[in-house]
C-alpha cells in the first residue's frame, strides 16, 4: 500500500485529486494539507511514502516545503503537481529534492503512474517539462570539467568523494537528497568510468586524487 499526502491550496482540486487516488487499489491517502507548514507537520507525523506537492501555496511555499521535507523526512518522495511549467520552477523543485514533476492537467492515470514510480525510487517528469530537463542536462554535459577525473559528472565526483570518506549508500542518498537506487546507479557509472572493480579500489583512487 502506497501512503500519500496531498498538499494543495485549492480545495476543489485537492478533493478531486484525493478522489482519483482513493479509487485506486494499492494507494491510501493518509492526509490532506492546504499549505506548506501543514504539509511538513503532517509528513513528519504520518511518514507517508509520497507527498503530492503544489508549488504555489500560502505561507511556506512548495519549494521551501520540499526542501524541508527532503532534509527532515528523507524517506518521503515528493512529487510536484503544479500549474508552473517554467524552467526556473522545475530546476528549483529538483534542486530542493523533488523526485517528480507534473503539470496540472495531467490525466488521472498519469498521476497514478507517477505516484507509483516515485514511491519505487524512480524520477518522473511530465511531457510538459521533460524538454526543459533534457535541455539542461545537455547543456551541463557540454561543460568540460577540470580537475581530477574529468570523465565524471559533478554529481559523480560528489558521490566518489563521499565513498572515499567511507559513507554508506544510505548516508550518501540522505546527504545528496536522492534515492538509494540513484546512488547505486551513480556508483555503477563511476566504477565503469574509473575502471575499478569495487568500493575499495574506488576509495584508493579518490584519496590518491585528493578528493578526501
Amino acid at each position: 500500500m502506497i501512503r500519500v499526502l496531498v498538499a494543495d491550496d485549492h480545495p476543489v482540486f485537492r478533493r478531486g485529486l484525493v478522489g482519483v487516488l482513493t479509487e485506486e487499489p494499492g494507494i491510501d491517502v493518509v492526509a490532506e494539507a492546504p499549505d506548506g507548514d501543514t504539509t511538513i507537520a503532517l509528513a513528519a507525523e504520518l511518514r507517508p511514502d509520497v507527498v503530492l506537492m503544489d508549488l504555489h501555496m500560502a505561507g511556506t511555499g512548495g519549494i521551501a516545503a520540499t526542501r524541508r521535507l527532503t532534509a527532515e523526512v528523507p524517506d518521503v518522495a515528493v512529487l510536484v503537481l503544479t500549474m508552473l511549467d517554467d524552467e526556473e520552477s522545475v530546476q528549483s523543485a529538483l534542486h530542493a529534492g523533488a523526485r517528480g514533476y507534473l503539470v496540472k492537467g495531467a490525466s488521472g492515470d498519469r498521476i497514478l503512474d507517477a505516484v507509483r514510480a516515485v514511491a519505487d525510487g524512480e524520477i518522473v517528469f511530465g511531457a510538459d517539462v521533460a524538454g526543459l530537463v533534457l535541455g539542461r542536462l545537455t547543456a551541463d554535459r557540454k561543460t568540460t570539467r577540470t580537475g581530477p577525473f574529468p570523465m565524471l559528472t559533478d554529481r559523480e565526483v560528489e558521490v566518489l568523494t563521499l565513498i572515499g570518506l567511507g559513507r554508506s549508500n544510505t548516508e550518501i542518498a540522505r546527504r545528496l537528497v536522492v534515492s538509494d537506487k540513484t546512488v547505486r546507479n551513480h556508483i555503477t557509472n563511476i566504477f565503469a568510468k574509473l575502471g575499478v572493480a569495487d568500493r575499495a579500489q574506488a576509495i584508493v583512487r579518490a584519496r590518491d586524487a585528493g578528493l578526501c
